[in-house]
């Protein structure tokens, strides 16, 4: 009997497994593990694009070739569908964001033995990977490392200050938490740092909440064509690809719809778009996220209800969902359990769930199937490129 085993697949944290469930880092299907624990790299084994990747927590997938990347995207989300003894009708090939797409991403600065090091903590690590090349970050956000590192190159003493970086529409907004300057000096020097790299947005936060610091223009995304006022840290789909897919699937699907409610609608990604040519009613919990919408949906003149509402602790009733033949929810990776209870017991004709994690999504599409819906069509969406985060849209049709 021979002790060599082939890998078989991908599993959820990126290692590959065989057929006997050993588990390796780093190996692809068609890898073979050899009787030394070694790897033989077969057909679909790819050579990592980024000199960081195995020391950096940003990819873990960097070492699969086109077909298994998009292999395991799809697995990871009919496996989930399969756990729960779901069966779609149709299970679409990932829509798969190509590289250099991520408009927004969460780093870390630090100062390490003297200089300042940016990037991404290394894998299970707090240590930062100071990033010399990234194959996922959208040019223009990779582009502003450089000028950060030099600016905290002037601040004295240990820091660790965490940076989120969005691509807006007037360019890049830069949020810092755990810096303030300290100074006239420090201050002028930050105001010409933003200048110079003609920042969209530049907010702080030293522990009591995010400040404005330098916005020349209000800050806006544009969604459905129309722009929205973009609140500091607001939630953004991670790239333009990821964002037309999902909003596609959502066009198609409720299209012959009259009346919608989106639910968890945020900034209105799916709303505006599906506004146009139907009634439509947007719920959302967060404040600022539910202003911007509203005013961006009067200042379009769009039929679009936008409503304050926390979904977890008081979701929309079966008897307020009567009236519409079309629900889209979108929640947090924690899913929405609550909300679809009351879907479930309502009869409207279409819901479209959208979601971010296929183990929640899976729980929760369970309870609509055992109210009489069916899996329609299952479309896996791959825009964390390189990385074990999956996201899908799914549909479901009331038998």
């Amino acid at each position: 009997m021979s002790d060599i085993e082939e890998i078989i697949r991908v599993a959820a944290k990126g290692d590959g497994i065989t057929q006997s469930g050993r588990h390796l880092a780093f190996a692809a299907p068609g890898d073979r593990v050899l009787a030394d624990n070694s790897l033989e790299h077969g057909p679909h084994h790819a050579e990592p694009p980024c000199r960081h990747f195995g020391t950096c927590g940003g990819c873990q997938l960097q070492h699969c070739d086109e077909e298994s990347l998009a292999g395991f995207v799809s697995n990871r989300v009919t496996h989930a569908a399969e756990g729960q003894g779901l069966e779609p009708r149709l299970v679409t090939p990932p829509a798969m964001s190509p590289p250099h797409s991520r408009r927004r991403a969460s780093l870390r600065a630090i100062n390490g033995g003297g200089r300042p090091l940016i990037g991404f903590n290394a894998a299970g690590s707090h240590k930062v990977v100071d990033l010399a090349e990234c194959h996922i970050l959208a040019p223009e956000l990779f582009a502003l490392l450089a000028p950060l590192r030099r600016y905290f190159a002037s601040l004295k003493g240990k820091y660790s200050i965490d940076i989120e970086l969005t691509r807006v529409d007037q360019g890049v907004d830069c949020a810092l938490k755990g810096f303030m300057p300290d100074g006239l000096d420090q201050t002028e020097d930050l105001l010409d740092f933003c200048r110079e790299n003609g920042l969209a947005r530049l907010t702080l936060d030293d522990g009591y909440g995010a400040e404005g610091f330098w916005e020349p223009e209000p800050v806006t995304v544009t969604l459905g064509g129309i722009p929205v006022a973009y609140p500091a840290g607001a939630f953004l789909q991670a790239t333009d690809h990821g964002e037309t897919a999902l909003v596609g699937a959502a066009l198609e699907w409720l299209g012959e719809c009259g009346q919608v409610a989106d639910l968890f609608a945020g900034l209105g990604t799916f709303a505006i778009p599906l506004a146009k040519g139907r009634k439509l009613v947007a719920a959302e919990a967060d404040r600022a996220a539910m202003l911007a919408l509203r005013t961006a949906a009067n200042s379009a003149r769009l039929p679009l209800e936008v409503m304050h509402r926390d979904l977890f602790r008081n979701p929309l009733r079966a008897e307020e969902l009567a009236s519409f033949d079309g629900v889209l929810l979108d929640p947090p990776r924690a899913g929405a359990r609550t909300q679809i209870e009351q879907i479930a017991t309502c009869n409207v004709e279409r819901v479209v769930y959208v979601s971010c994690n296929p183990s929640s999504w899976s729980r929760d599409s369970k309870l609509l199937t055992e109210a009489g819906y069916e899996l329609v069509e299952l479309r896996p969406v791959g825009q964390f490129r390189w990385s074990t985060h999956v996201e899908l849209a799914s549909l479901f049709l009331k038998r």
